[in-house]
């Protein structure tokens, strides 16, 4: 019996390590991904391993592909705008997505200068490398449209300027059915400083010159009207007549205490007496 037990015991642990091997000799293709054989004679299979599928290692190995919204960064470009000048900074982030069909031919028929691949996971990223040039050279096409101070204002046109230069780079090199870009955004945009400074050089000087225009203004509407009083001698009466008005006002109310009067005034003046 115990013999038996033994034997018993020693087929499940066997069965166990075997499972264990097999599992451990498994590539597991994740959701978003694609996978591709290879033999153990080097050769890729020509059929794309699913996601979800779990394949053997023992014999050869599985590489694995992302095919979804894949993004490219550009960082710290300065690109030339349409007045000649170089921006200080411009970022972008385009994403792309790549046809799972097409990931077979891409990786056996692209150079592998096209890929790039992350160390962290061990992935290959199809066309990373290829894409980072194409949406650079699109990016430098687009800004150049526009002045360096207009770059900022015209983000989202520039955004779809860039989308299709790289639709339409993909289209003429055959690959607008294995790649497709969903998305591109300009993250930050930034003129030269020199460019930053001239700029508000204009603005100071087109308020300075504003402040005098309106001081000319207000001494020309100033001069009208005192040359409209002069040849009008009712309104000098008038202007004299509310002068001495407030003097009377002001005398009855006991605020006025000396009256300077010309040397042939004839009327009489009540200062108030004690």
């Amino acid at each position: 019996m115990i013999t038996r037990i033994h034997a018993r015991w020693s087929m499940l642990s066997a069965g166990a390590i075997g499972v264990a091997a097999l599992l451990g000799g498994c590539t597991r293709v994740e959701t978003g991904e694609v996978g591709l054989r290879v033999g153990v004679d080097k050769q890729i299979s020509g059929a794309e391993l699913l996601p979800g599928s779990f394949n053997q290692t023992l014999f050869g190995d599985v590489l694995t592909f992302p095919v979804r919204d894949i993004a490219v960064t550009l960082e710290n470009k300065q690109p030339l705008t349409s007045d000649n000048s170089t921006l200080k900074d411009f970022d972008m982030t385009l994403v792309y997505s790549i046809n799972p069909a097409a990931v077979s031919d891409l990786w056996t028929t692209k150079s592998r200068s096209f890929h790039a691949h992350n160390r962290d996971d061990g992935d290959w990223i199809l066309m990373h490398g290829y894409m980072s040039t194409v949406a650079n050279n699109a990016a430098y096409k687009a800004v150049r449209e526009y002045k360096a101070l207009a770059v900022a204002d015209n983000r989202q046109k520039i955004e779809a300027e860039i989308k299709r230069i790289v639709s339409e780079t993909l289209a003429a090199e055959g690959l607008s059915t294995a790649l497709s870009v969903s998305l591109v955004q300009v993250r930050s945009v930034m003129p030269a400083d020199e460019i930053i400074a001239s700029a508000n050089a204009v603005v100071t000087a087109q308020n300075a010159l504003r402040a005098k225009e309106i001081e000319v203004e207000t001494a020309k509407k100033e001069a009208e009207r005192i040359a409209a009083l002069n040849t009008n001698s009712k309104a000098i009466e008038y202007m004299n007549a509310q002068a001495q008005l407030k003097i009377a006002e002001g005398v009855a109310a006991g605020k006025v205490q000396t009256i300077v009067v010309p040397y042939d005034f004839k009327g009489i003046v009540n200062a108030g007496g004690r």
